[in-house]
């Protein structure tokens, strides 16, 4: 088979595949005791979701990846389920290793809560409780999920000329896999074992006769206590038939004939056989066959966030490959051989121990040193571009400190088994606070998509993007679907009021028949030396009809000259074809942001701005003010740098300044009038700062348009005084709402679970 996919398939058809990832994490106190409360409400209905579920404890979260393409996006997925769950426990923390916390008394660990007692996955895992205790219940781990691309299989059957069906063809195929993975499953817990200390409670659970399970720090020669017979295994030995996928099923109902598991999901095999129906497991394998393999051999690695890296994956994936390819001999007893080797490397192998070979002894060393040979020359030879997994594995090989294990124990001896956990722990939640406002894998979306994904992620719903450029993204739950361009263009308004306020006039028009005060303009389609003497005696505003994000619009909060009123004409005339001339509305501008029938968030846009300090120029204080982590270009990020332009040139001439002009310390310089974020300003929310009339007379406003989902900008003279003068400058139909959710100042607003809400979603 080797030479046949040498010859015959590019290195892009060997790495095609589908990947999953599934990881499982306690939740724990600040000082590392199990946490005893609910599943967060916030994460939804964990009978039901997609993504974040419980496993056998009430206090053991499950995140599940969809398939992906590729390893690097499976990665991505996990990272965000955990910035996600890591932020919604509140005062707790996930606990980053496969073996248990701190869990003084086991009869306290709660058993998952699917609200319904009779409900069989409760039942279950109360049955698991009595049989193997609820310490080694809550053991966490890494599952990934693989297969072949379907049309490498076909083009390998097509090739192969093998007498079997397509179906029989492929399960063989995995079947070879998976026989070949139990060999050398010992290989990957070696180089990826991340389990090598317990906590002392953990020892109640261990066969008190075994000194296996010894709670020492480094002391021990330990890889993975949860990979060793202290972890989570069987009662009794059992291996499985894997001749064939047939052999296979009857072996597992032999197993629950004889009472040694209740059900198929109870046979912890470190690999195992995934059907195309998952209800109706054992027969869908054999009249469907074989889906996908789920490889259960992974420790939480806690030097990882998400608790295994990319290389890692990787490595598994290549791992796969090799499975696939490496031939297979005749010993007999190769099922008992392997498990006592992963037992073995298991609990002795940070030493140089010798291991069995087809009943014949070989070192640990040699043997490893055999496989990682044959996973280079693979490498090599099929021209797989993964040097990068080839010198990771020769790192730790020729250095075991370079093990996660002894890595683990370094750190335990240095600052004890809960501290050295919890500090990983607080690190990677203050990661995630930290980049709270991306989605990874998405970070080239508008923010504000990102942020309404991350939260359709966090209730379960199905989202796809379908137009990366247009910020396009589908929302499914169950038969809902909802199709959503940029956050806030949804299927809940129509296309006339996207029309109604997208055209200032129209919009001004409309809110004057229902009576909402607006400052009073004209429209130019070109500079009007008549029409414009009004505005030569009061302070006004030029901005194109069409427009949004602040472009194109100056701002004179004095009478303009005759030469800056037509140089300001000139500038909005570059982004329309019509321009409007309003007058100026005394005041702070704030942005209302109505969702259905109410105002779920108000910010103050304050214009941009810099602190001078009687050194840099006002162009340079801007620029270092722009370096801020918060702030980058085209809603990616909260903020906005600061962009110098015409309009700042011609903003700061009003008051005798230059962008080259020099600020004395502490003094505040304006660049803008114009307050929008897109042009630098910074965010203050006001929402609970505002009265109740306001916020009535902003629904009024959008709901004129017929609007949904609306931004309202409204000056207000004097935002303490609830009879202060205000007026409405415009009616936005695709507001932004990472600025509520993220202000520079003031409280964050979760507007993305409100947009949800009115979606019905």
């Amino acid at each position: 088979m080797y030479t046949l996919i040498k010859d015959n398939f590019s290195p892009q058809e060997i790495l095609a595949g589908e990947f999953g990832l599934e990881r499982e994490s306690l939740r724990v106190t600040k000082n590392g005791h199990l946490a005893l409360t609910k599943h967060p409400q916030s994460l939804g209905n964990k009978a039901t979701h997609p993504y974040i579920t419980t496993d056998f404890s009430e206090s053991q979260v499950e995140m599940i990846t969809p398939v992906m393409d590729n390893v690097e996006e499976c990665h991505d997925f996990m990272e965000n389920l955990y910035n996600i769950v890591a932020l919604e426990v509140g005062f707790e923390l996930l606990w980053p290793q496969s073996m248990p916390c701190i869990v003084a008394d086991e009869t306290q660990i709660p058993v998952a809560d699917f609200q319904d007692e009779s409900n069989e996955n409760t039942r279950y895992r109360k049955y698991l409780l009595n049989k193997y205790g609820g310490r080694k219940q809550i053991i966490s781990g890494i599952h990934c999920n693989f297969s072949f691309q379907a049309d490498f299989i076909k083009k390998l059957y097509n090739l192969s000329e093998s007498n079997l069906k397509y179906n029989r063809f492929k399960d063989q195929l995995y079947l070879k896999v998976t026989r070949n993975y139990l060999r050398y499953r010992w290989f990957l817990i070696y180089l990826m074992g991340a389990s090598p200390i317990i906590d002392k409670t953990y020892n109640k659970s261990c066969d008190e006769d075994s000194k296996v399970c010894n709670p020492n720090l480094p002391d021990n020669n330990v890889i993975s206590f949860r990979n060793s017979v202290c972890g989570y295994e069987n009662k009794e030995t059992l291996y499985g038939n894997y001749n064939s996928v047939t052999e296979y099923v009857q072996s597992i109902c032999e197993f629950i004939r004889e009472g040694s598991i209740e059900s198929h999901k109870e046979f912890y095999s470190s690999i195992r056989l995934k059907p195309h129906n998952a209800n109706h497991f054992l027969s869908s394998l054999l009249t469907d066959g074989i889906k996908y393999l789920e490889i259960r051999s992974i420790d939480i690695n806690p030097f990882e966030k998400v608790g295994i890296s990319v290389v890692d994956l990787k490595f598994i994936h290549l791992f796969m490959i090799f499975c696939l390819l490496e031939p297979e001999n005749d010993f007999k007893d190769w099922q008992e051989e392997a498990l006592n080797n992963q037992h073995l490397i298991s609990i002795k192998g940070a030493i140089d121990v010798m291991m069995k070979k087809n009943s014949d002894n070989i070192s640990l060393k040699d043997w490893a040193q055999e496989i990682y040979a044959k996973l280079s020359q693979l490498n090599d030879e099929l021209n797989l571009n993964l040097g990068t997994v080839i010198d990771n594995i020769k790192m730790k090989l020729e250095d075991k400190n370079n093990l996660p294990s002894i890595k683990l124990k370094q750190l335990v001896k240095k600052e004890g088994y809960v501290k050295a956990h919890i500090n990983l722990a607080n690190k990677y939640v203050h990661d995630a606070f930290n980049n709270r406002f991306k989605l990874k894998g998405y970070e080239d979306l508008e923010l504000s998509t990102q942020i309404l994904m991350r939260e359709a992620y966090k209730k379960g719903i199905t989202c796809t993007l379908i137009d990366r450029v247009e910020n396009f993204i589908k929302l499914k739950k169950g038969p809902h679907i909802e199709y959503i361009k940029q956050a806030t263009k949804t299927g809940s308004d129509s296309y006339i009021t996207y029309l109604i306020m997208e055209n200032k006039s129209v919009t001004k028009h409309v809110l004057r028949e229902h009576k909402i005060p607006t400052p009073w303009g004209i429209e130019l389609n070109k500079f009007d030396s008549y029409k414009i003497k009004p505005f030569l005696q009061m302070a006004c505003v030029v901005k194109p009809k069409s427009t949004n994000f602040g472009i194109g619009i100056s701002i004179f909060t004095n009478p303009p000259t005759p030469e800056d009123l037509e140089k300001a004409v000139d500038i909005a005339l570059s982004f329309d074809n019509t321009v409007l001339i309003e007058e100026f509305l005394k005041g702070k501008e704030y942005r209302f942001l109505v969702i259905g029938d109410e105002v779920a968030g108000i910010l103050h846009r304050k214009p941009a701005n810099v602190i001078g300090d009687g050194i840099h120029t006002i162009r340079e204080l801007a620029e270092i003010k722009s370096q801020d982590p918060l702030r980058g270009k085209g809603h990616r990020t909260p903020l906005e740098k600061i962009p110098i332009d015409g309009h700042v040139e011609l903003f700061l001439k009003q008051s005798n300044l230059t962008i080259n002009s020099i600020p004395a310390p502490q003094e505040i310089v304006y660049l803008r009038e114009n307050s929008n974020i897109s042009t630098g300003g910074d965010s203050i929310d006001y929402t609970d700062k505002i009265n109740n009339k306001l916020k009535k007379i902003a629904v009024k406003a959008a709901h004129a348009a017929g609007a949904k989902i609306c931004g309202v900008d409204i000056i207000i003279e004097d935002v303490e005084n609830p009879k202060s003068k205000f007026g409405i400058i415009e009616l936005n139909f695709n507001p932004a709402i990472h600025i509520h959710c993220f202000p520079y100042k003031g409280i964050e607003r979760n507007i993305a679970e409100k947009i949800l809400t009115l979606l019905d979603l």
